[in-house]
């Protein structure tokens, strides 16, 4: 068992500048390797700003030239804003590092996060993040009076939603009862400590998401823990339940170097 400290660094009208907590990752990431602090979790809520992981394409940025800050993480773009809680997990790893098993751990963290509330989530192979699931495409409403058949998104790797006005845009997911994600992970991992983490939406106003292309999945949306549950909720509130979770899985979880498997022949040679 490891000990996880959690660090609350600001909420609401004291959220936290995106480059400043950036820094504050770099400080605290520094300590960790040098054995110098406990694995620990930066808590707290960001401005609103863009920020685009090192896969992000030019195609999925703001049209309108709106600035976004490029990260270091792994991913793609997406927003961060009022309304989302976001978790910076600063741990330790064994080498070589299982770096889906930690992004694994944060998903179940939150998974059972949102069920504490009342709300069922789950993982989409190949999407990492916490979804909630849509309806199967053949039971989904048309979109602007077509059939779902004729649903541009499922032939055109290339459509732009923010082209096409609200009827497709990320954030009214959920009234097309489409898969939506409800937190989106990207993480970094250097000298076998981890940096960056996860955005649960709680009560954001998911239009933001609107101007890009989130996490560069065109044929999904976003949604809120607020819009599934269908009643105000809080950061506050949410708060507590998601450290209790961290704390359970990340503390008590037995962390293993990530198994690398050698070439046959070098087996049969050795």
């Amino acid at each position: 068992m490891t000990e996880l400290r959690f660090v609350r660094l600001g909420f609401g009208e004291e959220a936290v500048d995106y480059e400043v907590a950036w820094q504050k990752q770099r400080e605290v990431h520094a300590a960790r390797f040098a054995d110098a602090v406990p694995d620990t979790c930066l808590m707290l809520e960001h401005p609103p700003v863009y920020t685009a992981g090192r896969r992000t394409l030019d195609s999925e940025r703001p049209l309108d030239g709106t600035p976004v800050v490029d990260v270091d993480r792994g991913g793609k773009i997406t927003w961060h804003g009022p309304g989302q809680l976001i978790g910076y997990p600063i741990q330790k790893l064994p080498r070589p590092v299982d770096v889906v098993a930690h992004v694994r751990r944060l998903e179940e963290a939150l998974i059972r996060s949102a069920a504490e509330f009342g709300l069922e989530t789950t993982r989409i192979e190949g999407r990492s993040g916490v979804w909630v699931l849509g309806d199967p495409v053949e039971e989904r409403p048309a979109t602007g009076g077509l059939s779902l058949d004729f649903d541009p998104r499922l032939t055109d790797e290339e459509f732009d939603a923010r082209l096409h006005g609200p009827e497709y845009a990320p954030s009214n997911a959920g009234q097309r009862r489409e898969d939506r994600k409800l937190a989106a992970i990207g993480i970094r991992v250097a000298k076998g400590v981890t940096m960056h983490g996860f955005s649960f939406n709680v009560n954001p106003d998911t239009t933001w998401f609107d101007r890009i292309v989130p996490c560069g999945i065109r044929d999904a949306g976003v949604t809120s823990l607020a819009y599934e549950l269908g009643r105000d909720i809080t950061v506050p509130e949410v708060l507590p339940v998601v450290e209790k979770h961290l704390k359970d899985i990340l503390e008590n979880a037995e962390l293993a170097p990530r198994a690398v498997e050698r070439p046959a022949e070098a087996v049969a040679t050795a």
